[in-house]
This record gives C-alpha cells, sequence and structure tokens, in this order.
C-alpha cells in the first residue's frame, strides 16, 4: 500500500482507437532535434497510443549512467536497508491484479465528471475522457490508480482512489499531463502520486521489453522518505526532514560494476534500464518495489530474478537539490 502526504490516489487514461485496457502495442518512436544539447541528444523516446511519452530532452528520458554520484549516496542506500526489505521487486508479473493498467482512447471519447473526495485543492478539475469501465489498479482495492491515454491531444489523466460514481468518477486526487510539453505540476501539488509525478511513464511495460529496450526512467517506492522533493517531483509526502532518506523525485541507478549479463530474458532488459536510465522515487509504499503495466506476455520466472538484486547494488545519483516547499 502506497502513502503519500497527504494520500492521494491516481487513475491513468490514455486516449486512443482501439485501445487495449492492459498492454500497449508497439510503438513508433520520435526523435531528438538536432539543436538539442548534446546530452539530451539520444534515441527516439517511448509513445503510447501515437504520442510521445514526453519530449527527448525530458527528465524521465534521460540517460543518467554518467551523471554525478550523490554526496549522501552511502548513507541513502545504507538508510534504506535498514530499514527492512532489502531486494528489489517487480511489483507486476503474470497475475493481471499486480501492476498498474491504463487505457487508450480515441479523441473522440466523451467526457465524464470527476468528484474529488480529499485533494480537490491540488488536483485538475474535470470532466476527463475516462471510459466508465477504465481499469482499476487492484480491481479496486489499495491505491486503485486509473491511468488514460488521449489520442490526438495527446493528454495524460491519472486518478489516485479512483471509483465510479454515477456518470463519472470518484477520486481522492487526480492530474491531467501534457505528454507533448511534459509540463510540471505546480510547486507543492501533489498528483495521483505522492511526488506530483505522473506513473505512466514510469511503468514497465511489455512491449517495450519484448522490443529489448526500455529507455525512461522506472517509478520505486520506498516505506521512508524525507520531507523534499527533487525535480521533476513538485510534492513531498512526509514530515521528517533527515537527508539520509531518500527525497520524492530522486534518482537511483544500478551500479556499473553489476553484471547484467548473469540476467537472462525480462529481467536483463530491465536490469539494464536500470543502469542506463535508473530509478525515480514516485511514493511512499514497499521498499524497492518497482511497476509495471499488467501483460499476459510477463514471466514470473524471468522476472523473480530480478529478487535477487540487492538495495546495495544501487547508488544515488546527483540531480539536484531537494526543495521543501
Amino acid at each position: 500500500m502506497r502513502r503519500r502526504w497527504p494520500v492521494a490516489a491516481c487513475v491513468l487514461v490514455v486516449l486512443g482507437v482501439g485501445a487495449v485496457a492492459t498492454a500497449a502495442t508497439t510503438e513508433i518512436h520520435s526523435s531528438a532535434t538536432a539543436n538539442e544539447p548534446a546530452d539530451r541528444l539520444k534515441p527516439p523516446g517511448p509513445r503510447i497510443g501515437g504520442c510521445p511519452i514526453f519530449p527527448a530532452g525530458n527528465d524521465w528520458n534521460q540517460e543518467i549512467a554518467s551523471r554525478p554520484l550523490h554526496p549522501r549516496s552511502a548513507q541513502i542506500i545504507n538508510h534504506i536497508q535498514a530499514i527492512g526489505a532489502d531486494n528489489l521487486h517487480p511489483d507486476f508479473g503474470e497475475d493481471p491484479l499486480f501492476g498498474i493498467p491504463y487505457v487508450v482512447v480515441p479523441a473522440s471519447q466523451p467526457l465524464v465528471p470527476i468528484i474529488y473526495t480529499d485533494y480537490g485543492d491540488e488536483s485538475d478539475p474535470g470532466p476527463f475522457p475516462i471510459p466508465l469501465d477504465a481499469p482499476i489498479e487492484g480491481g479496486g482495492n489499495g491505491d486503485s490508480h486509473v491511468l488514460v491515454v488521449q489520442e490526438g491531444s495527446c493528454q495524460l489523466y491519472e486518478l489516485f482512489v479512483g471509483r465510479r460514481s454515477g456518470a463519472g468518477w470518484s477520486a481522492a486526487s487526480g492530474a491531467k499531463f501534457d505528454l507533448l510539453t511534459g509540463a510540471l505540476r505546480p510547486l507543492g501539488w501533489t498528483s495521483a502520486d505522492a511526488a506530483g509525478l505522473p506513473i505512466l511513464p514510469g511503468l514497465v511495460r511489455y512491449d517495450e521489453v519484448a522490443a529489448g529496450l526500455i529507455d525512461h526512467a522506472i517509478r520505486v517506492t520506498f516505506s521512508q522518505t524525507q520531507r523534499g522533493f527533487i525535480l521533476p517531483a513538485t510534492h513531498f509526502a512526509s514530515s521528517n526532514p533527515d537527508p539520509t532518506l531518500p527525497a520524492m523525485g530522486m534518482r537511483l541507478r544500478l551500479r556499473a560494476d553489476f553484471n547484467v549479463a548473469a540476467l537472462t530474458g525480462q529481467a536483463r532488459v530491465i536490469a539494464t534500464a536500470m543502469q542506463r536510465y535508473g530509478l525515480i522515487v514516485a511514493d511512499n509504499g514497499s521498499n524497492w518495489f518497482f511497476q509495471g503495466a499488467p501483460d499476459p506476455g510477463w514471466n514470473d520466472d524471468d522476472l523473480n530474478q530480478l529478487k535477487g538484486i540487492p538495495g546495495t547494488a544501487f547508488e544515488v545519483v546527483d540531480t539536484g537539490p531537494a526543495q521543501t516547499g
């Protein structure tokens, strides 16, 4: 169970024709422009529903393998390990109830009202183009995120603790993200995730693993976090100022000396992404749990190899100072 400060739930919706609720088909990728800074030039980034998942230069899509180490990296990793649950854990797999589903809907998807029950002052007002039969994380148990991507407009809609309500939806909180610009939430605002981040860009998807490449950061949770956030996060979820706890938005990477070649199949693709693009702290939850979208193609025998990777195989990347307000 992920918790925030304050607690919120999210629903993500992707709009597109012929959408599939639990898995996306392989998408065409876009290219970075020639006038971007050299360190931001990279192969075409991830796409869903004909839309880029943020511009190529967006933080989510940046490689961090060569970024400098955080000065407190060892202390932060040691603190996380001292709390418990010290190995990596894929929070998705063959069981369709695990993972965070999303749906792609067409540009013509009808708008429905959204009622907020907890954090309306930090939520984007409806109506949202969320189908009344959109899949809900965990079947409506736990965080109950709903994710929707809209074709054409390339808008991402996410709800936390999403529930059908009359002709629309209710939620603890909700957010809309422009996939074309990657614009951030207002500083201090939450989203469907505690960190104020979008959920969909950080999910591991079967189509990208099957293609052999994940080219974005991966969402991860920790049970204790600090009272601070690092951009692109915009919200903290703790009252604890201890700088040896991970901050929302903090980036971690699998160390370069970890032998990913010892892994096979789906696990190797995911671990390679953790070395190149790393993890981004998005919410309070079980230590080292990272999230993916449900898909019948997942192989638990493959994924379970990742459970043998200890937290000590990771290090913290310096991507800027933590903000406290």
